[in-house]
């Protein structure tokens, strides 16, 4: 069946529009919360599909959504492309697409930029792509969250990867700014200019303007898998830890959360997530389907599988 949620305009690693249809049956009725909380928004496809949803059936809480991460370039996206408009965008866009002389197969198509026999158009960007990526990350343009989006679209596999010095690090990708990621980007731009968002850019830690009538949704890096956002010790055991003392005081006041994340990947168990959750038992703990082959967690479900939940306190 079609996939009715948007996705984001971001390929984020770890993104949830896959898992939205079993996600969203899962969570609380919009009547039952004041204040929606994303406490790891990453790409904001969960709060953007949250804004569409409850906006589609008459209940406008889009000025309640907070959209928090920790990576500010990708929060700073994300609130740049809510209040600009879509037409600047792409003028921008495809300013900068001519400036760096990168494919543009949605207007020329394939043929003039296929230096291989495969179908993609990474070696002709490889070298331009360079140029890009050391202009964005020496900022010399006043358009950094453009030349942001550019290195997403055109990197590889859309990722969003920055080295220990804080520069964008991906190598060129197979893609580029074709007529489904403009689709992608117009669809998801719409809901993020058409509601008032409250973006930020915190440690979930630090986010401790939480009432009774909030409901927090937490997506944090998965400890026991590989991605791009987990390389390099990047979420530890002590981050789980915490993570689970600040959704204990979430409860104690009487607020609504629900936590993803990962119990079983590749013969890896996450024994303090597994203990944690048994105090939440009477709730749930819900298993959600989803293939990770061809996935960037890099596993194989067939040989080792890997165990998604849901663990809520409502």
């Amino acid at each position: 069946m079609k996939n009715p949620f948007l996705k984001s305009a971001l390929n984020y690693t770890g993104g949830k529009h896959r898992l939205l249809p079993q996600l969203f049956p899962l969570f609380p009725e919009a009547n039952k919360f004041e204040r929606f909380i994303d406490l790891f928004a990453g790409g904001g496809v969960v709060s953007v599909n949250m804004a569409r949803k409850y906006r589609l059936e008459n209940y406008d809480i889009g000025k309640y959504i907070v959209v928090n991460d920790i990576e500010p370039h990708v929060i700073s996206l994300l609130n740049y492309l809510s209040r600009e408009n879509i037409d600047n965008i792409l003028e921008k866009i495809y300013f900068y697409i001519e400036k760096y002389r990168l494919s543009d197969t949605g207007k020329y198509g394939y043929e003039p930029y296929l230096l291989t026999d495969k179908r993609d158009v990474s070696a002709f960007n490889k070298e331009k792509y360079k140029i890009l990526r050391d202009d964005y990350n020496m900022s010399v343009s006043e358009d950094i969250d453009i030349l942001f989006y550019l290195l997403i679209v055109f990197g590889f596999n859309n990722q969003v990867r920055f080295n220990s010095k804080g520069q964008f690090n991906l190598p060129v990708g197979k893609r580029d700014f074709n007529s489904q990621m403009k689709s992608k980007l117009i669809s998801f731009q719409e809901v993020l200019s058409s509601n008032d968002f409250d973006f930020r850019n915190q440690d979930f830690r630090n986010i401790i303007d939480v009432s009774k009538n909030d409901f927090i949704y937490a997506d944090p890096p998965y400890r026991i898998t590989i991605a791009a956002y987990n390389e390099r010790g990047g979420w530890t055991t002590q981050d789980d830890l915490d993570l689970f003392d600040y959704l204990d005081n979430i409860n104690s006041i009487g607020a609504k959360f629900a936590l993803s994340n990962v119990v079983a990947h590749k013969g890896k168990i996450n024994s303090e997530l597994v203990e944690w959750s048994k105090k939440y038992r009477k709730f749930s703990k819900i298993p959600l389907k989803f293939d990770y082959n061809n996935s960037n967690y890099q596993s194989k479900a067939k040989h080792s599988e890997t165990i998604e939940v849901l663990i809520k306190n409502y």
